[in-house]
């Protein structure tokens, strides 16, 4: 209550429901119980993380009337625009915050700079530039806008603020596409609070009616409030997700900083196209990668260098990958025959591929490789093993090995380089010798990786039992051909 008896306009952050709350709330009332992590067959590189979740809260309402650490107000590169958040700003502030920007200097875009709050409830409003969009320079808009959210991040951060109010950086009168600006604000947040989450207690996105609906349909994709929500969310998520920070990136565009200026690389290293490239300008640190219609030709001409194939192969990947995060692969998905389990005895992450739930003759098996890829693409950045169960597969489940040789073709070098093992549990003759032509005339470098599991405890000397998922058929045919000692052992519940 205000010295007069009248209620405050101002709103306390510790009032609002969080991410969280919302969420429960809603889970009780419709009477549905949160989904096992035994039921979990892929994980997203967003994975459900309850402390995450309840330092976020989206609000439909003013920014300025919050009452937290710090306000975002976003302008333009003299710090005068008027726009609906602004002029709220502005007006609940005071004079003062006018004459205070003035010796700012104004910002540049992108950047971050911060004033007292004066009259708001907020003690610091934090000042950004978001870019103006144009689909042409789209890849310039989009780090830009990233930089905003960062830096905004990062200068609560340095002044150690508890809580965070984020209007909606990308204003109208700058015509950045909602839903492609929403994206960025929420994976930037998202990679900040994965880092560095212990600096900030809450993060608010006040937004208005017509952004509301944006934000409810896209938080679940970067902030899931349950094992269920993440994998229902995995398949919307957009081709590009940035780095590990949340930032844009585009390979073909990027710049490289030689470690040695003006000294030629080892002509052993990079023949052919990178001996022809030319520095730019007078700045001989500056080295573009190549140009992509010179790669081309010199592709048809045979005279492609190694480090120059190895980015072709690279971009290519990227082209599936993108294909794959875009496609539904729902239907591929309900088959059960790839999943993530638990760790090896190395706390290597194991991956399961049941042979007998691959219908071949009746899926499209270029959504098979495309989900392969939408799975493996962020597990195959560290160690990890494959555990393919040919267990009862027949002539309908047999992977055709063209498939095989596409599929090992298109993944790049981190699948190959980070794959530790591949236990081919219940092997048929027949499929030994097919593996074994396979592995040494058709691919190099999986022969070696390759172990035949007769049993499953043979299997459990590798990988404990309660680490895998094992589906029943397997545990029963186990238990037929090779003993009952393992019959008992529980299958997972989701299998």
């Amino acid at each position: 209550m205000d010295p007069l008896g009248a209620p405050s306009q101002f709103v306390d952050i510790d009032t609002l429901p969080d991410w969280t709350d919302a969420y429960e709330a809603k889970q009780l009332d419709s009477h549905q119980n949160p989904v096992g992590k035994a039921q979990v067959d892929v994980r997203s590189p967003f994975p459900y993380r309850k402390d995450i979740n309840e330092k976020i809260i989206l609000w439909k309402g003013d920014v300025a009337l919050l009452n937290c650490t710090a306000i975002v107000n976003t302008s333009n590169e003299t710090l005068t625009d008027k726009n609906p958040v602004s002029e709220s700003i502005f007006m609940h502030a005071g004079p003062d915050l006018k004459d205070e920007l003035q010796k700012l200097k104004g910002c540049r875009t992108g950047e971050a700079k911060l004033t007292k709050g004066f009259n708001l409830a907020a003690r610091f409003i934090i000042h950004t530039v978001g870019p103006k969009y144009k689909s042409r320079y789209r890849t310039a808009a989009e780090s830009s806008l990233y930089s905003c959210y960062r830096n905004v991040l990062q200068l609560a951060k340095e002044q150690a603020m508890c809580s965070v109010g984020f209007c909606v950086i990308n204003s109208l009168k700058r015509c950045y596409p909602l839903e492609d600006a929403t994206h960025i604000a929420l994976r930037t947040v998202r990679r900040f609070l994965e880092i560095h989450g212990e600096t900030l207690e809450k993060v608010v996105f006040a937004v208005s009616e017509l952004e509301e609906a944006t934000y409810q349909k896209l938080l679940p994709l970067y902030f899931p409030r349950s094992l269920e929500e993440e994998i229902q969310s995995l398949p919307y998520l957009p081709a590009d997700i940035g780095n590990a920070e949340g930032e844009p990136v585009v390979p073909e565009r990027q710049i490289r900083i030689t470690e040695k200026p003006g000294v030629p690389d080892d002509a052993s290293d990079e023949e052919g196209l990178e001996a022809d490239l030319s520095f730019i300008g007078s700045h001989a640190f500056a080295r573009m990668e190549g140009d992509v219609d010179k790669q081309r030709r010199l592709i048809l001409q045979g005279q492609l260098s190694e480090a120059a194939l190895q980015k072709q192969h690279q971009r290519n990947y990227n082209r599936w990958l993108c294909q794959a995060r875009a496609e539904d692969l729902s239907d591929i998905a309900s088959l059960k025959a790839l999943y993530q389990t638990g760790v090896d005895n190395c706390g290597r992450t194991v991956m399961v591929v049941v042979g007998r739930n691959i219908p071949v003759t009746l899926i499209d098996m270029e959504k098979a490789l495309l989900y392969f890829i939408h799975v493996m693409d962020h597990i195959a950045v560290k160690e990890y093993v494959l555990v393919y169960f040919h267990t009862l597969t027949n002539d309908y489940n047999q992977l055709d090995s063209n498939f095989l040789k596409k599929l090992y073709d298109i993944v790049d070098a981190k699948y190959k380089r980070n794959l530790k093992a591949l236990y081919f549990v219940h092997p048929t003759f027949r499929s030994k010798v097919s593996a074994w032509f396979f592995t040494t005339f058709t691919v190099s470098g999986l022969k070696d990786k390759i172990h035949y599991v007769e049993s499953l405890q043979q299997l459990f000397t590798a990988i404990p039992p309660e680490q895998i998922d094992l589906p029943p058929f397997v545990l029963e045919y186990d238990a037929r051909e090779n003993g009952p000692y393992y019959s008992s052992y529980p299958p997972s519940p989701d299998l």
